[in-house]
């Protein structure tokens, strides 16, 4: 299945944008499922825009949190029964249960594994949240994954029957058998996650309106995707003004997008989106919007590792594409096998590639929209040549 993640700033047009494009889709023959995460909004935004009329090939879908979480906490209240019996504990109705800060993500990254994974579809089209809250989103899985392999590290588990003696040596109560097995069952959950934002079939598609605000909001949003690894497959340049009168009023404004787009199309597959004057709503004004139907290409992004031990400078070079990047917003920290990588606003922790971590950083550099780091073989750690 390919997974289309439409993002933008918050009013951009974004889950028109998203419901337009799985409708392109579902006229092409393609069967698609609309997936939606916005469930603070009561008017259920998708439906809005695509009206009471059922169209082949399509399905649309709305996270609900609250079921989510409250079925989440039901579950956890039976599996840890012995102990709440034990302590004497009544049990909470399914009813009281109430979302917790983060269930809400969590509820999202969940329907994301859920429905790439269901072969019922060929397109799924995921209406993620404005631009912000979607890429602390899409960092979820792996920051929480590495946050469990330094609290729990697997390896450290002790076999069962050493783990009183232990207990009584260290002085201290070992971790108990169920933290680990939880911990195990939850990394394998965001490893689940992680692989459908890695796969090949998965690209972004930002959304914005040209001008000022929505240049700076693209610039960041395609740092921050970048740093994850993850491709811009278009942007949809939303809401663009007709060309007009010299004179009128809306010169200024046409001359504005205008020079948005001539700098837009020089880093971005650009697809203006016309203003319809009005709302967009129903099956005829989504395809009067004419977006783009599904990308066919592939969203990997590489950071390779260039040889130029046999140059002049000796040295490997690790080249780790961040378009929009600046200069005084960089930082690098080495931190053991791993570097963290400052980009603006965003931060990522990256494993270094093992050829990697047998050398030392001997400097680093941002050119054209790529961040180079190099590294120098370590003589300690480097083998020897005969």
């Amino acid at each position: 299945m390919r997974t289309l993640l439409i993002t933008g700033p918050g009013g951009s047009g974004r889950t028109t944008t998203a419901a337009a494009t799985a409708l392109a889709a579902a006229r092409e023959g393609t069967r698609t499922l609309l997936l939606g995460t916005d469930p603070t909004d009561p008017t259920d935004p998708l439906h809005s825009a695509l009206g009471a009329e059922t169209t082949p090939h399509l399905t649309t879908r709305r996270i609900d949190p609250d079921t989510t979480a409250r079925e989440d906490l039901t579950a956890l209240q039976t599996r840890a029964a012995p102990a709440l019996d034990l302590l004497g504990t009544p049990r909470l109705d399914p009813e009281e249960f109430t979302p917790l800060p983060g269930a809400e993500e969590l509820a999202i990254l969940r329907a994301l594994r859920d429905a790439a994974l269901d072969d019922s579809y060929d397109l799924l089209v995921v209406d993620l949240p404005p631009t912000p809250r979607a890429l602390t989103l899409l960092a979820l899985p792996e920051e929480l994954r590495r946050y469990l392999r330094r609290l729990l590290p697997p390896e450290r588990q002790a076999a069962r029957a050493l783990r009183p003696m232990l207990g009584r040596l260290a002085g201290v109560p070992m971790p108990a058998e169920w933290l680990y097995e939880t911990a195990a069952r939850l990394d394998l959950q965001l490893a689940a996650v992680e692989a459908v934002l890695a796969d090949r079939g998965t690209v972004v598609r930002l959304v914005a309106e040209p001008g000022p605000a929505g240049a700076d909001a693209v610039r960041t949003a395609t740092l921050g995707l970048a740093l994850r690894g993850l491709r811009t497959d278009a942007l949809i340049a939303n809401r663009v003004l007709p060309e007009s009168d010299p004179d009128s009023w809306l010169a200024g404004p046409v001359a504005q997008q205008r020079k948005t787009l001539d700098e837009w199309r020089q880093s971005y597959d650009v697809h203006p989106v016309a203003h319809l004057g009005r709302d967009p709503r129903g099956a005829d004004d989504l395809a009067a919007l004419a977006v783009p139907p599904a990308p066919t290409g592939s969203g990997t992004v590489t950071w390779p590792v260039t040889d130029h031990l046999a140059d002049d400078d000796g040295v490997l070079v690790w080249h780790l594409p961040l378009p929009g990047a600046r200069r005084d917003e960089l930082d690098l920290v080495r931190r053991g096998d791993e570097i963290v990588v400052t980009a603006g606003p965003f931060r990522r922790t990256v494993p270094l590639p093992s050829a990697l971590r047998r050398c030392t950083v001997a400097g680093a550099a941002l050119r054209d929209g790529e961040l180079r780091i190099r590294f120098r073989p370590d003589p300690a750690l480097w083998p020897r040549t005969r």
